[in-house]
């Protein structure tokens, strides 16, 4: 990205500040896990400086429940630095200089700004190492910039900073500026390192504020100078509530936007949730109020009905999901249909042209090619052939109070209504099941299992037993 002040190229290191608390959001849950277009703050800017350096030269500043936020981005292969106590910005990049020192520049990020993006990132390391500068505040310009520090510069259009004035410092003419320090640095590490321990805690909250390096620099004679960020909602964190829930609709109209952009059609954008990570393939639909959630990916010329919730499913092309689905954690191929008011728990996996109807559930189950089941059944742990056809009321039984079992039911096999299928248990191919059987051994292929009651009927009886009963009545 960079290059140092000798041309060669320069080893940047990004550190995420993320060891806060939280507590404007009255919450016991980490700052930086708290969620916006489904997924952890901390997770979007991770995702964002990984983009700009290799995951081994990013490291997370973390403290408050230190084990959980690691484990939310561990996988991203990312490094830590534990903050153990928590004593401000300033403390956070003391107790990491051992990781950081080595390298020539250090971009700081803040944890829990996730539209924070990779140009934004890199335009602040590139404006850095051009200016040769000790210290590089990424700054933005707020319509209403109350509660912020100003960035003071040292005339007009000049990149060099002369101070950040805090808000109740701020003289009357300052509070006429709306450029703010935005809590982004880029810093040259031997001058940064040099230099830190000199900050203090001479402040109201009595912690150690990075934003203090400005002023210890620039009377070091090292230069410091500001960026602008090209969209000031990059920088925006999310301190309450209500900014996570702005932050959150401003993400999910973006998401909205771009998969339009991209051939899908979204009937009614602001009614709909789709996660930042799902993906969607041109002339699909989603119909008003649908939820797409965690990684989900939709083919192309697909249908997804209104008030139906998907997390992290695989969906093919020309697949229907009518009104009212439920699908979690399952694939479900091509051309397949499933609803309205169907439930696919996880592990599901539904093939093609496949039919899953109303009030339908199904558990790590495997309806196979052509197969249906369309009303009102429940299978779970089964593995399903080809065109098989499975009645209305049908049950498997597969949970025994300990254990669970598994039911096969092989290809071209007619299960009729209300029949049990007690786990474990084996359906030949071809093979019939009669309606209202209790199915409890295996049926070998090409056969009737029939298991239901013989029927009696006795002339008369419902008339002789009203009779009865108005006789008693009248006595």
């Amino acid at each position: 990205m960079t290059k140092t002040r000798n041309a060669s190229p320069a080893r940047i290191a990004i550190a995420i500040l993320a060891a806060g608390k939280g507590t404007r959001l009255k919450s016991k849950h980490p700052k930086v896990l708290h969620e916006v277009g489904g997924k952890p703050l901390l997770a979007h800017v991770v995702a964002a400086a990984t983009q700009v350096v290799p995951p081994q030269d990013v490291y997370a500043i973390i403290g408050h429940e230190a084990d959980r936020v690691r484990a939310a981005v561990g996988a991203s292969g990312i490094g830590f630095v534990l903050q153990s106590e928590q004593r401000g910005t300033g403390h956070a990049l003391m107790v990491a200089r051992q990781a950081l020192a080595p390298y020539d520049v250090v971009i700081v990020l803040s944890g829990d700004a996730p539209l924070i993006t990779a140009r934004t990132i890199e335009k602040l390391g590139d404006f850095h190492t051009s200016k040769q500068a000790a210290m590089t505040l990424l700054t933005a310009e707020l319509d209403n910039p109350a509660g912020y520090g100003r960035v003071i510069r040292k005339k007009p259009g000049s990149d060099d900073v002369q101070a950040i004035v805090e808000q109740k410092n701020l003289s009357p003419a300052q509070q006429e500026i709306h450029e703010i320090n935005a809590g982004f640095y880029a810093f040259h590490a031997q001058p940064l390192f040099r230099h830190i321990d000199k900050l203090n805690t001479d402040n109201h909250h009595g912690e150690f504020y990075l934003t203090d390096m400005a002023a210890i620099l620039g009377k070091a004679k090292q230069r410091v100078v500001a960026v602008k960020a090209s969209h000031a909602h990059e920088v925006l964190g999310g301190n309450t509530r209500a900014e996570l829930a702005e932050i959150d609709q401003h993400m999910r109209r973006a998401k909205c936007r771009q998969l339009m952009a991209e051939g899908v059609t979204i009937l009614y954008p602001d009614t709909c949730v789709i996660d930042s990570d799902v993906e969607i393939g041109p002339d699909t639909i989603i119909e008003p109020f649908v939820q797409l959630r965690g990684s989900t990916r939709i083919g192309s010329d697909a249908r997804i009905g209104s008030y139906s919730v998907i997390q992290s499913c695989e969906i093919g092309d020309q697949v229907l999901v009518q009104a009212g689905c439920v699908l979690e954690h399952s694939t479900v191929k091509e051309r397949a249909s499933l609803g309205p008011y169907s439930h696919l728990r996880p592990g599901c996996e539904i093939c093609e042209d496949a039919h899953v109807g109303n009030f339908v559930e199904l558990k790590k189950t495997r309806l196979g090619k052509g197969s249906k089941a369309n009303h009102l059944t429940y299978l779970g742990d089964a593995e399903i052939g080809e065109r098989v056809n499975v009645g209305a009321g049908t049950i498997t039984c597969n949970y025994d109070g300990v254990n669970k079992h598994k039911t096969i039911i092989e290809d071209n096999v007619f299960v009729g209504s209300d029949s049990i299928l007690i786990a474990p248990i084996r359906v030949g191919k071809g093979a019939y099941v009669a309606a209202a059987t209790c199915v409890t051994e295996d049926v070998p292929p090409d056969s009737l299992a029939l298991g239901r009651a013989r029927q009696i009927v006795k002339q008369g009886w419902a008339k002789e037993k009203r009779e009865k009963a108005k006789a008693q009545k009248a006595k």
